[in-house]
């Protein structure tokens, strides 16, 4: 193997363990939220020595940083009907979510943005700088702010109810029952006043 493959070969390994750390760190903040996750945690679910975690990430609060890099991956809202924008926000959360919600970055923030200041900013930063964005190409910039608070309580609301504190109530509902439940609230949150 020349030098050039062999550096090529530990940058692979070390994006590899990187990826794996940020997917277990993920998983542990989602499940336990920032107080209570360690760096011995996360480096056991990586199957790893902790001294890798601080090699690459530093400490805790630089990890958890780099786990709040989230795009919520929303579709494009200026090409749908407007009486469809509350169903198509609905659907794509639910299935961001029902996907895989232990490696979901936004139910790892929320767990960690009741206890955690630097969080519950994050939470905040995200929606502003996403959702508001979009609602306001798709529905013109009128109150859009206030909207998109609206819809970011229902959404992350859904997300708390189901995924974190597991409702029965709300755990035993469809993805289609949720939706078409959800639906006409968020529609008439959006609706212009």
């Amino acid at each position: 193997m020349t030098q050039g493959n062999e550096i090529a070969g530990t940058e692979k390994r070390s994006d590899r363990t990187k990826a794996e750390i940020l997917r277990a760190a993920r998983a542990r903040f989602a499940a336990q939220g920032y107080e209570r996750t360690t760096i011995r945690a996360v480096a056991a679910d990586a199957d790893i020595d902790a001294s890798m975690v601080m090699r690459y990430f530093g400490n805790k609060e630089q990890l958890f940083n780099a786990t709040l890099a989230i795009d919520l991956h929303l579709p494009d809202l200026t090409a749908v009907a407007v009486d469809e924008l509350a169903r198509v926000l609905v659907r794509h959360f639910l299935h961001r979510w029902e996907s895989d919600p232990a490696q979901d970055a936004l139910l790892m923030l929320l767990r960690s943005a009741v206890t955690n200041e630097r969080a519950a900013a994050r939470t905040h930063e995200i929606f502003a700088a996403q959702v508001a964005p979009a609602l306001a190409a798709a529905l013109g910039p009128e109150p859009t702010q206030r909207r998109a608070a609206l819809v970011a309580s229902q959404l992350l609301g859904l997300g708390l109810t189901r995924y974190l504190l597991r409702i029965p109530a709300v755990t035993a509902l469809t993805p289609d029952d949720i939706e078409d439940a959800l639906t006409p609230a968020i529609r008439a949150t959006l609706a212009p006043k």
